[in-house]
C-alpha cells in the first residue's frame, strides 16, 4: 500500500516539476507569443487572399442582403448561369452599368447570397469591373 502512495506522490511531484520548468523556460527566453496582424475589414480584400474573401462572404451572410435597385432579378433565383436568354442577360447588364465600379463586388456578393447566378454573357464584364 505504501508503494502505491509513494508512486502517486512521485508522479505528482514530477508533473509539478515538469510544469514549472516548462513555464519558467517560456518566460525566460523561450518562444515568444506571436502577434497576428489583422488585415483590415472587408473593404481591403482585393482577391489575392482567399481567406479574406471567404471571411468577408461569411460576414456578409450574417448581415441583411443589400439590394442595388435590382429586386426584379430575384425571379432568377436558382437558375444556372448558362440558362439565360440574351434579353434576360441584358437586364443584368443594365444593372451592372448603372453602378460605380467599386460597387461591383458588393453586387456580386448580393447576388450570391440571394442564390442568383450571373449569366455567362456578362461574367467577363463583371469581373473586369470588379478588378478596376
Amino acid at each position: 500500500m505504501n508503494i502505491i502512495l509513494l508512486s502517486i506522490a512521485a508522479i505528482t511531484a514530477l508533473g509539478v516539476l515538469a510544469g514549472g520548468i516548462s513555464l519558467f523556460s517560456k518566460r525566460k527566453g523561450g518562444e515568444e507569443d506571436q502577434i497576428v496582424i489583422a488585415k483590415g475589414d472587408c473593404s481591403t480584400c482585393n482577391g489575392d487572399d482567399e481567406a479574406c474573401e471567404q471571411t468577408c462572404m461569411m460576414e456578409a451572410a450574417t448581415k441583411p442582403i443589400e439590394y442595388y435597385d435590382d429586386e426584379e432579378l430575384d425571379r432568377f433565383k436558382g437558375r444556372a448561369s448558362t440558362d439565360y436568354s440574351p434579353e434576360e442577360a441584358e437586364e443584368f447588364s443594365e444593372v451592372l452599368y448603372t453602378m460605380r465600379p467599386e460597387e461591383a463586388k458588393g453586387w456580386n456578393r448580393s447576388l450570391i447570397l440571394r442564390g442568383i447566378n450571373v449569366p455567362n454573357q456578362i461574367k467577363d464584364e463583371l469581373i473586369a469591373m470588379m478588378e478596376e
